[in-house]
């Protein structure tokens, strides 16, 4: 249950019982429910600097999380040693447009190291929405110029790499069934493709819809739903977890990609009238995040950035940072990025795009007033999430 709607409901129950003395302890009962991460006064974003995705530092990063990444007898961690992990790259574009894939490598080692051994399924993902792109023609997941250190290592390699070392790793690129529209598994189909929701637009103006599909080993999964059990006919929402781990990087439209606009990879276009790319000025995508389902926890890729002509980054043009960083805050990630990082390399490029895309601004057409009306989109469905910027707290990891 949304944080605000347990303490809404906790309170009334003891006010209308003439219990006013206890109000406190309405609110201590709300922060009890709280997923595991969610209920610091803080919102805490960890700092690596001077990694490639190739050394050590993206595990000294996830070490350094709290909560602590391995979930252990009830330690309160974030991934146990079973679940199903789909982890959300960007995939649409080559080159350093998308996720470096040593960052992604370094992620998928870090979760196979888990302390219990690790039984579960990770699945590698993202929707190009067979459209725009390097090549016009939407996301993929092997490219052969992709982003990595030696220019050859794509997405799929890397899946290819752990699965051959006798782990559950499959790359699903959404693109080839963005176009399907099905029905969740409860209705007995058992088809690849996107649910829309059923309902008019959204306030923000998108229809909200999400991916459903059957993996490599036979998982059934539901971006929304979780896991689907074929034998009890239900779902293990617990189960199904979540990584953001989109590259950061300018956007010629909606100035700033970074962890809320990455969800534009979570919703099909082709079935909603372009309604989802339509709405991210508007707040779209914190609408999408809120309703499908919210990550454990970003990972933004800053060993390349593009500070300019974003949203594709070639080789040449693509400013090298050696930077990554992890937050359970996806809003406070992208405004404590956006700030320290893209700017300041927009600025020393000599670029005049930098204004549009301030965390602060506050006008129509800028990176500030999309990203608080998502904000507001996630804070209304109960996450804790801030641009307020003393309440972003930095840790820098050695």
């Amino acid at each position: 249950m949304p944080r605000a709607k347990v303490r809404t409901t906790a309170r009334t129950l003891l006010q209308n019982q003439g219990i006013k003395l206890f109000a406190s302890f309405a609110l201590f009962l709300s922060m009890a429910l709280i997923p595991a991460g969610l209920a610091s006064a803080d919102s805490v974003v960890f700092v690596k600097e001077n990694t490639d995705g190739t050394d050590d530092g993206i595990a000294r990063l996830l070490g350094a999380m709290s909560p602590a990444l391995y979930r252990r007898a009830n330690n309160g961690g974030l991934i146990a040693s079973d679940d199903v992990i789909l982890i959300k790259i960007n995939s649409q574009w080559a080159e350093r447009g998308g996720t470096n894939t040593d960052v992604l490598k370094s992620l998928i080692q870090y979760i196979v190291n888990h302390p219990d051994g690790f039984k579960g399924e990770i699945i590698i993902a993202d929707n190009g929405q067979s459209m725009f792109g390097s090549q016009r023609s939407g996301g993929n997941l092997d490219w052969d110029q992709p982003n990595s250190k030696d220019r050859a290592q794509s997405a799929q390699d890397v899946a290819d790499y752990f699965a051959g070392r006798g782990y559950k790793v499959s790359g699903v690129l959404w693109d080839k069934f963005t176009r399907t529209r099905v029905k969740e598994f409860e209705s007995n189909d058992n088809a690849d493709g996107f649910v829309v929701e059923d309902g008019a637009r959204e306030p923000t103006g998108i229809v909200v819809s999400y991916a459903k599909f059957t993996t490599t080993y036979g998982t059934q999964v539901s971006f929304k739903k979780g896991v689907w059990n074929s034998t009890s006919k239900s779902y293990d929402s617990a189960k199904l977890k979540v990584i953001n781990a989109p590259v950061l990087k300018n956007h010629g439209q909606y100035q700033v990609t970074g962890a809320i606009k990455s969800y534009m990879g979570t919703p099909s276009n082709s079935l909603t009238n372009m309604s989802p790319h339509q709405s991210v000025g508007r707040g779209g995508m914190g609408t999408q995040m809120a309703n499908t389902r919210f990550p454990v926890f970003t990972l933004l890729d800053m060993v390349y950035i593009a500070p300019d002509r974003g949203p594709g980054s070639s080789y040449s043009t693509a400013v090298q940072k050696n930077m990554a960083a992890v937050s359970l805050d996806p809003v406070a990630l992208d405004y404590w990025a956006s700030k320290n990082v893209l700017i300041p390399a927009a600025r020393a490029a000599g670029s005049n795009r930098w204004q549009i895309m301030d965390p602060d601004a506050k006008d129509p057409g800028t990176f500030g007033y999309w990203l608080r009306l998502s904000m507001n989109e996630l804070a209304k469905a109960g996450f804790s999430v801030t641009m307020d910027e003393s309440k972003i707290k930095v840790e820098k990891v050695q």
